[in-house]
Parts: C-alpha cells; sequence; structure tokens
C-alpha cells in the first residue's frame, strides 16, 4: 500500500469511526443491542474507543506504508483527537439535534393531520 491510500485510508476510516457512536443510539459499538437509548456520556465513552481504535490503525498503516514509526510528542495526539472530535460533528449535530427536530416535526405534521 503507498502512503497516499494509506492517507485515504485513514481518513475514511476515521470520519465513519467517528460518527458511529452518534447515528446507532440503541447500539454499543455497533453490535450490542440495547433496550433504550445511549446517555450522553455513553456516546462519549464509545466515541474515545473508536479514537484509540483508530490510533492504532494508524500505526498500522504507518508502518506498513513508511516501514517504521516516527516519533511524536504530547501535542500530536491532542490535535489528533480535536480533529477526530471534528469529524464526529455531523453524527453529533444529527444525534442531538436534528433528529430532535425532524421528530417533532412529524409529530406536528400528525397532529395537524389526522
Amino acid at each position: 500500500m503507498t502512503l497516499d491510500q494509506a492517507v485515504w485510508v485513514l481518513l475514511f476510516t476515521a470520519i465513519v469511526l467517528a460518527n458511529i457512536p452518534w447515528f446507532f443510539a440503541n447500539r454499543i459499538f455497533i453490535f450490542i443491542p440495547l433496550n433504550n437509548t445511549k446517555s450522553f456520556v455513553v456516546n462519549v465513552l464509545e466515541w474515545f474507543v473508536y479514537f484509540l481504535i483508530m490510533g492504532g490503525l494508524a500505526f498500522l498503516l504507518e508502518k506498513t506504508a513508511m516501514g517504521n514509526i516516527a516519533p511524536q510528542e504530547w501535542e500530536f495526539y491532542v490535535v489528533n483527537l480535536f480533529l477526530f472530535m471534528i469529524f464526529a460533528f455531523p453524527g453529533f449535530i444529527y444525534r442531538y439535534n436534528l433528529k430532535m427536530y425532524l421528530e417533532r416535526r412529524e409529530k406536528l405534521k400528525l397532529k395537524n393531520n389526522p
């Protein structure tokens, strides 16, 4: 795998993994179904676990694409954490803003048109 391919795979995977906790409100790690919706704390913890998984994948891709892992300082990891937060923004907005708005709008439609 070339370095360009590794970067695109990493970006696509990061965007998908950052949004999974927010889109699947009744499942933990996609596979474990729940009876109720997840709380905000559970969503953040799941999101952070996906961040750690993404870091492991990044190390693996760097090792295979470049042959070695470059040493990094703490600033690198903080920037990656905030970048992962930015990637999670669409899912967060969907879960906590857009979904409630759409459900409320649907209820009003049903109430006005019996």
